[in-house]
């Protein structure tokens, strides 16, 4: 499967939505953000049916939330506004379009919804990790599993967030050990794992049990490996405003491209056409500014 079908299953998208101040030069812009606010907007644009549960206030900046996601066609659920304010993130984006952030941040989940009617769950990003919450996305993600959904996971490392790295890798595995899709940046993969090679460590998420893992080098491609099989894929040539979003462009190319399909089946071949699909989105995202994902028809 080489793209998204309108008529794919729901996905729920489980994570933070926040407020990201994008500061370039001297000009700064409100975008809403949050990775998994992202990869749900994402899903949106791509046609895919998506609900998002999250952390957020009834305030500005959660109405602008709100009202981005509703137009990609992203619900959020009525349990996610249950915070006294709504998360910020301050984005510096230097003179290679790389950008580094500054959280105000606070993360809970005041109820864990049913699943039924949701053929997939997505979650990651530092709601994975932060807690009160993310004893409660593992219990979701557990949940979800176990109930037969696809579940996939993208720890989108921010290392200011984290506990130690010991922790953080034990609920990194434990949720890698639900998930049947797992995307790593190579960034996330150099701390997570230190000194050990991309091919290993995809190789430790698929003994985990993921049945498609994807490493992303960003300028450099990505890698994809499977029961089936392994690809590389370079990325697209484009011109770079800035990276913020592509990772969450990729993953939620991943999603979409991955529901209803069996993952273990999936040959050399067929990785390499996901990757392709999933670049050509994320070169969408980096020639523009902020997280701006494509939508369904600017990918042919």
């Amino acid at each position: 499967m080489t793209a998204p079908l309108v008529d794919a299953v729901p996905v729920l998208v489980v994570g933070e939505a926040l407020v990201d101040l994008l500061r370039v030069g001297d000009d700064v812009r409100r975008i809403p953000g949050g990775s998994p606010a992202n990869v749900a907007l994402g899903l949106g644009r791509l046609g895919v049916p998506t609900a998002l549960l999250s952390h957020l206030a009834a305030d500005d900046d959660g109405r602008l939330i709100e009202s981005r996601l509703a137009q990609s066609g992203v619900r959020i659920l009525p349990d996610s506004f249950s915070a006294g304010r709504t998360s910020t993130a301050t984005a510096r984006v230097d003179a290679q379009g790389d950008a580094a952030y500054e959280f105000d941040i606070a993360w809970e989940i005041s109820r864990i919804p049913e699943l039924d009617g949701y053929g997939a769950v997505h979650v990651g990003s530092y709601s994975a990790f932060v807690t009160p919450g993310a004893d409660r996305v593992l219990e979701l993600a557990t949940r979800a599993s176990a109930a037969g959904h696809q579940v996939s996971l993208d720890p989108n490392i921010r290392p200011q967030l984290l506990p130690p790295l010991r922790w953080a890798v034990a609920r990194f595995e434990a949720l890698a050990g639900q998930a049947n899709l797992v995307k790593l940046s190579d960034d996330d993969a150099a701390w997570l794992y230190p000194d050990v090679d991309p091919d290993a460590v995809l190789s430790r998420l698929l003994e985990l049990g993921a049945g498609l893992a994807v490493l992303t080098k960003g300028s450099e491609g990505s890698l994809l490996a499977g029961r089936g099989g392994r690809a590389v894929v370079a990325s697209r040539s484009v011109p770079v405003v800035d990276t913020v979003g592509a990772g969450d462009t990729y993953m939620a190319a991943l999603i979409a491209c991955c529901l209803d399909v069996d993952l273990a089946g999936l040959d050399a071949t067929e990785l390499e056409r996901i990757g392709e699909f999933c670049a050509r989105a994320a070169g969408v995202t980096v020639s523009r500014a902020g997280a701006d994902l494509p939508w369904r028809a600017e990918l042919g």
